[in-house]
This record gives C-alpha cells, structure tokens and sequence, in this order.
C-alpha cells in the first residue's frame, strides 16, 4: 500500500507530534511519510494571533493541502483546531492526552507578591486569567514557538513568560524554573492531539481507527461543545477542562474580559454515559448569568 502522507507544521513541537503518529502507525504495519509546511500563524510573529481574524490560523494551511490531496492526513494540536471543521473533512483520532496545564519559566517567583510583576504569553486567555489573579502586572505579548519564546524571556525584562507544559514536556525542554498554574484553567482541549483527514480517505480513517484514545475524546468533546456554545474563537479568552474519575465527569470552566476584571465560573459533575449535551448546557449558563453580554463586547474587539 502507499504511504500515508502526513502534513505537519514544520516547528521542532510539530514534528514532534507528527512523528508521534508516525511511530505508531508504524505499530500497527502502515508505513508513512512527513510533509513539513509552514503556516501563516508561524510566518507572521510580530501580529498578537486575535489580531489575524483567523479562526484555525494554525491549522488553514494543512486543511488546503488535505482538501486539494496533498497530504492524506494532518497531525493538530487540537486547541489550535476550530470546532467546526471545513467541508469534506473529519476528526480521524484523538490521541491520549497529556498534561493539560499551563506552566510559567520564571526569574524567581518574588514578582507574586510585587504590584511590579511583568508577563508575558500571546494568548488572551492567559493574559485575562493572569490579570484576573494578578491585577497589577504587566503583561506584553509573546509570540514564536517554544525554543524563540525561551530565548526572548531570557534577553528581557520580564519575569517570566506562560507556556503549555504538553509542549514543553513533548520535546523534552525542562527549565529549571518552572512552576504548574494548577489555578489557571486550560484552554478547550488543551494537551491533545487532533488528526485529520478527508470524509472520503476510507483506509486513512481505518487505519487511525486504532490511535483514538475513547477518554481524552469524550473529555476534549464536551470542552469544544463549551466552547463552540459560547461562539469563542480559538483566541477567546475561554477556558475549559473536562476530567473522568471513576464513572463521574467533571467540567470546570470560565469565560473573563480581556483586562480579567470580569470572569464567570462554573463547575459542575455529570455521570459517565449522561454526559450528553454536558458542555452545552454549561455554557448556556454562563451565557444565562451575563456571558452573553461579555461575549456580545468581545466579539466586537475580535
């Protein structure tokens, strides 16, 4: 049979992952091959992500090459994916996830207790999530992928700079100075990772069949239905993680203004195999008790 072609993002984390699932079609006797390209959120770093008006910047250019044949299927991070995925083409696995949280590489951690503390990342919801905690820090904005956002803390001013710990553990990068933001909620489906292909590419789907890892799914799933519900793009400072214990699911979940001065909360448990319509129904509570009012203001900055 001929190989699958495998699109990927061509930064270190990318590769990484794309190898990953290289690796394990491998295991189970299907041979691949890796097409590296490069996307217009990694072509243009000066530009905070929001400011681009594109959902799925990082993933636009894999779905052209997957919709014109180029490739036979492209490896995501799976918070970068928009919840509703272009015609013709399907979620074909969602790999077991891993650490879902955000971490800071710091200076030291003396600057939690100064009003002087200053930030970075380019995401808003660690931006409005920080603020929230910290709401006299600085924040400024940090682009590029991991290896050029270490370097740029370490030239500047900054005390420190907020990563995904997924990324930093997947390409075996551990700063010393690392502390988990167990306190900062994740963004939708944060830690996994997403494959795709074409409706139409049959033995591409039967043979990711196998990867799909039925818990970090079902999980990743109602998060997106969150986040779909609230009509957040990927760059909304949303934040969402859905975790099984035993036969209970637990979603906790928040939706805050940019500057972090408001923010709705909620957790709430479900049994498992009653979970449906779960993240729904706890972003129409959100929306219920003023979201929709936040969301309305957003959508008109974004």
């Amino acid at each position: 049979m001929t190989p699958f072609i495998i699109g990927t993002r061509d930064s270190q984390l990318a590769l990484w992952q794309a190898k990953t699932i290289q690796q394990q079609l491998k295991a189970n006797g299907l041979d691949s091959v890796l097409y590296p390209v490069k996307s217009s959120g990694d072509l243009n770093l000066d530009v905070p992500l929001y400011e681009m008006g594109i959902t799925g910047i990082f993933t636009k250019t894999l779905d052209v090459a997957l919709i014109k044949g180029d490739i036979d299927l492209a490896v995501h991070s799976m918070k970068d994916v928009p919840t509703q995925l272009p015609k013709t083409l399907v979620k074909g696995a969602v790999l077991k996830r891993a650490n879902p949280y955000d971490v800071i590489v710091h200076k030291g951690l003396d600057f939690l207790n100064d009003k002087k503390g200053h930030i970075a990342t380019g995401s808003l919801r660690r931006k409005a999530q920080w603020l929230n905690k910290y709401p006299d820090h600085e924040v400024s904005n940090l682009r590029g992928n991991v290896n050029t956002r270490l370097r740029k803390l370490e030239s500047s001013a900054w005390n420190a700079a907020i990563f995904a710990a997924a990324g930093l553990e997947r390409i075996n990068i551990k700063p010393q100075n690392t502390q988990t933001l167990d306190w900062m909620i994740p963004a939708p489906a944060q830690g996994a990772m997403m494959v795709v292909t074409r409706e139409d590419k049959t033995k591409v789907l039967e043979g990711l069949k196998p990867l799909n890892h039925k818990a970090t799914e079902t999980c990743v799933e109602i998060e997106r239905s969150f986040l779909r519900t609230l009509e957040g793009g990927c760059s909304a400072p949303i934040g969402a993680l859905a975790k099984i214990q035993g036969d209970t699911i637990t979603l906790e979940a928040n939706l805050l203004s940019l500057d972090g001065k408001t923010k709705h909360h909620i957790k709430k448990y479900r049994k498992l195999g009653e979970h449906k319509d779960f993240g729904t129904i706890c972003a129409q509570h959100i929306l219920r008790e003023g979201g929709d009012m936040l969301m309305h203001k957003l959508r008109e900055i974004l």
